[in-house]
């Protein structure tokens, strides 16, 4: 009684404590999950403190940024033909993850270890003058850290997938999810502290810090965690599945056309200003560099909330097409509250903002995945393939969103600027106002295409989720 007693208590001590198996013990799953630090790291440093510093610190226009940061985000779509790649590797040893995840964290290093001379150039700060020079070493240095990023996440996601049993992955994933969001929570506060008094010398030691610190934390997470088995000649010899076959029986399910353009545009709503919301602390409100990394840490917060509360309400037998809706609704509000912020000059209703764009995102982002999830039933389409496409749709909106945020932001702030509109219009308010008012328009967009799911679907039930309380499981995978 007393070992059972002890057993309850530590499971609800430790919540990782039920991701574990006896083939994946809990330290080596977070050993193994200490590649979702450094690539939450990594996102920390394109989507967060390097286009504020762009931006504002080194005068680059917004539209190149945004072109810049968008860039690794578009490369994510490739992700399903890396995790095929990598199912697939025929290696005289047997390692299928482990190749992936290494040539992922030197793509990775290489691109941050570039970035900060090639940034600096772009800024104008050269001893040779050659056109383009700096936009296209950029391109490039984003470029390798977006391929490395979405290489390494792919394998090392698949890898742990391959050493968890049937009922403990679910938890395993999720765990790894959390794990990157608490990478992209922690990086965010130490990247802040040291770039509180910037200088271009200190932006070079942290960003090519942080590619060290990549490269460390990657051959932690791999060592020795794929066992070596030589392929047999049956294995070698199968032959390939078609992607077409299984995509036909996904796409003729009914609802997957409209759920995808649910989740693409509600994507483009939710992403458009993560260009523009540090910079627009800084050149609207003054806040420091260090004050605004901290958006992302608050982000953070307000996603995990987001994943909590739908992670409860869809273990109760909550409509996920509801709950979306419910996120949707959670950003009209994190981007009115954040328009509001300027003319208030109030960076707490700012933060707050933030913090609320983070809730909503995370409950549309966990309900359209689970709505993903339930689509397949039979044929060949299967969850992987749900869930690809959700992925698939997810980044490529991302991508568009954040090149068309900071485009619109630099042609309607300098056309407001110069009095066109009149002189009340006259403020680089303006151009930020308008993209957040955008957003708000495309989230009404997304409730009108979410609309006639809601009505197909009835509320699942508690027999369909089951009647156990919250655990990792409920978190998105």
């Amino acid at each position: 009684m007393k070992a059972e007693g002890l057993k309850r208590l530590s499971l609800k001590a430790m919540p990782f404590s039920d991701a574990a198996s006896a083939d994946l013990p809990l330290s080596q799953l977070l050993r193994l999950s200490l590649f979702q630090v450094s690539v939450g790291m990594a996102a920390v440093m394109l989507l967060g403190t390097l286009n504020r510093v762009m931006i504002v610190e080194l005068s680059v226009p917004a539209m190149i940024v945004a072109c810049m940061i968008a860039l690794p985000v578009l490369i994510a779509p490739f992700r399903t033909l890396l995790g095929f790649k990598s199912d697939t590797y025929r290696s005289s040893i047997g390692w299928k993850r482990v190749p992936y995840i290494w040539f992922g964290t030197l793509w990775q290093f290489g691109g941050l270890a570039v970035m900060p001379a090639c940034l600096l150039v772009l800024g104008g700060d050269v001893t040779y003058d050659l056109p383009y020079a700096g936009e296209v070493l950029a391109a490039l240095a984003f470029l390798m850290t977006g391929l490395g990023m979405h290489m390494t996440q792919t394998a090392g996601l698949a890898l742990a997938s391959d050493r968890a049993t049937d009922e403990t992955r679910p938890r395993v994933v999720a765990l790894l999810y959390v794990m990157f969001l608490v990478g992209m929570g922690i990086s965010s506060l130490i990247i802040g502290f040291l770039l509180r008094d910037f200088t271009p010398l200190k932006l070079i030691q942290v960003v090519q810090a942080t590619a060290v610190i990549t490269a460390v934390l990657n051959l932690i997470a791999l060592w020795k965690q794929e066992s070596v088995r030589p392929m047999s000649r049956e294995e070698r010899e199968a032959p390939q599945p078609k992607f077409r076959e299984a995509w036909d029986d996904f796409i003729n399910g009914g609802k997957a056309g409209r759920l995808l353009a649910c989740i693409f545009v509600g994507t483009m709503a939710f992403n458009m200003q993560d260009v523009l919301l540090e910079p627009y602390g800084g050149e609207i409100l003054g806040l420091s560099v260090s004050s605004t990394t901290l958006l992302t840490a608050m982000w953070s917060v307000g996603a995990l909330f987001g994943f909590a509360l739908a992670g409860k309400r869809l273990a109760a037998g909550s409509n996920p097409y509801r709950l979306a809706g419910a996120g949707i609704l959670a950003g009209i509000w994190a981007f009115s509250v954040v328009i509001f912020a300027a003319p208030l000059n109030s960076p707490t209703l700012f933060f707050a903002g933030a913090t609320l764009i983070g809730f909503g995102g995370g409950l549309f982002a966990v309900a359209t995945l689970t709505a993903c999830m339930t689509l397949p039933e039979s044929g060949r389409a299967g969850r992987g393939l749900a869930l690809g496409a959700w992925g698939a749709a997810q980044a490529t909106a991302a991508g568009l969103s954040i090149a068309l945020g900071g485009t619109i932001r630099d042609w309607t702030g300098a056309i407001a600027m110069s009095g066109v509109w009149g002189e009340g219009m006259v403020s680089p308010a303006v151009g930020y106002s308008f993209v957040y008012h955008t957003e708000i328009g495309l989230l009404f967009v997304t409730l009108i295409i979410l609309g006639p799911l809601v009505r197909q679907s009835g509320s699942l039930t508690p027999r369909d989720t089951g009647s156990r309380p919250l655990g990792l499981a409920d978190f998105p995978t």
